[in-house]
């Protein structure tokens, strides 16, 4: 005899995104099975509630780029004030050093702080395969299953050293067959194409300035006879289109068509500097781009055009980058950043908080090809977070779901993934939060002396 599930009311939030579930929502299992409108309650018998006329409800939020472990280089004094190109130089000698452990380690900090931020699914950009870390994205997998939260890790590339013209040393770099024997072999153990997928693999060469066209073009075809997404840097800085028209003879978006990308396979990170004709050719072939406000301004790269790519056909989502460039993982903060700093570009009335909102949501779930997740409706993943007002940040604010990111909320105080509680009472279920700091301190420094 089968069992039937028990039904879970989060009920009457204090507020939420859409007056069509103000009275809160039913979840089964892992679905979202019925809105709840204000003062009504549901249909059929529930058998548990939540309490939340505390509590601020949003669909969780999705990082749609991230480098893990650069948590480990927050900060890094040598790579401080820098721009992209020096920035990256700086570093690149330090992240060869990578062991194992510290990617284990690394990605637990940066997927604990995401979650403890409202992040429910995430997108990592893992493409350093030095020596004795080639197994990298399967320790990621591990860490993402032990904390239970939803992941597309990309499987990320370097082929291009600077000896070739390309940015990164020797030492960082793979040939294009151990790239793309490791890429297929990542398809089929992890990749899980089916609705409310925990695990999903895309295929990620680094950049125009880290990878042969060959193997843009091999990347695309193997993510095409796998039906796997396509991810990439493109467009973040003026050096990038500088090299693009030396080395190719073209600028990004150009190349991106000539290498076979230029499609709704492809999402890409930063997406700043297109030009009109760009934006009209990216959004007609439904190309996503992640816009990463922190890191844009960190590395003063610029202002990606949100509401332009948009408007073009473009799905536009949110990602906090490495955190040697934000130099943080908080997804809630993120969301703040770029409502202002779309501001400055659009003016206050275009870029509301109800869009900023979307960005991270609906719009990353977009780029990462899924319509699964993202939003609060029936037959939807339970992914949500609730945030509480209980700070003196929030003392005297009008309108809830505003004050989350004009007060500048930073941590949930609940984290749903796939109707499971990750987060209870802003603490991760299950963590010794206090000892995974205590190892990250250690390995980030090992790391820095090595």
């Amino acid at each position: 005899m089968q069992v039937k599930s028990l039904r879970l009311w989060i009920k009457n939030p204090l507020d939420c995104l859409d007056p069509a579930y103000a009275g809160g929502i039913v979840i089964q299992d892992d679905i979202i099975v019925e809105l709840v409108r204000a003062g009504a309650e549901p249909v059929s018998p529930v058998a548990d509630i939540v309490d939340a006329s505390q509590h601020v409800l949003i669909p969780g939020l999705i990082n749609s780029h991230h480098h893990f472990y650069q948590t480990l280089t927050r900060a890094f004094p040598a790579a401080l004030n820098k721009e992209l190109f020096p920035w990256l130089q700086s570093l690149y000698p330090v992240w060869a050093k990578l062991t194992p452990e510290m990617i284990a380690t690394s990605t637990q900090i940066a997927l604990s702080e995401l979650l403890l931020s409202g992040c429910t699914t995430a997108s990592d950009h893992h493409y350093l395969f030095p020596d004795g870390l080639e197994h990298a994205i399967d320790i990621q997998v591990e860490q993402a299953k032990k904390l239970g939260i939803r992941v597309h890790l990309t499987r990320g590339s370097m082929s291009l050293g600077e000896d070739q013209g390309g940015l990164p040393p020797r030492t960082t770099i793979q040939s294009d067959a151990e790239i793309l024997d490791d890429s297929l072999r990542l398809i089929k153990e992890y990749h899980q194409y089916e609705d409310g997928a925990m695990t999903r693999i895309a295929l990620a060469p680094c950049s125009p300035f880290s990878v042969s066209e060959e193997l843009m073009t091999a990347t695309g075809k193997l993510a095409h006879e796998n039906n796997v997404r396509l991810h990439t840097h493109l467009a973040e800085t003026h050096d990038e289109t500088e090299f693009c028209i030396k080395m190719f003879g073209v600028r990004p978006v150009d190349y991106l068509e000539r290498v076979g990308w230029l499609n709704d396979r492809t999402w890409l990170a930063h997406g700043i500097h297109f030009n009109d004709e760009e934006i009209t050719r990216l959004g007609g072939a439904g190309v996503g781009v992640c816009h990463c406000p922190s890191s844009n301004m960190i590395l003063a790269s610029g202002q990606c055009p949100t509401l332009a790519l948009q408007a073009a056909g473009s799905p536009v989502g949110l990602g906090v980058d490495g955190s040697a460039s934000n130099d943080g993982s908080n997804m809630i903060g993120e969301v703040r950043q770029a409502l202002l700093l779309q501001r400055l570009r659009y003016g206050a009335s275009e870029i509301t908080h109800q869009k900023a909102f979307e960005w991270a949501t609906k719009g990353s779930a977009g780029c990462l090809g899924r319509d699964d997740i993202g939003e609060i409706a029936v037959g939807k993943q339970a992914d949500i977070a609730l945030f509480k007002l209980d700070e003196i940040r929030f003392a005297g604010a009008g309108t809830p779901v505003a004050a989350l990111l004009l007060c500048g909320a930073t941590k949930a105080d609940k984290v749903m993934v796939a109707g499971k509680w990750r987060v209870l009472d802003g603490e991760i279920v299950g963590l010794d939060l206090n000892q995974l700091i205590a190892k990250q301190i250690m390995l980030a420094s090992q790391l820095a002396n090595a």
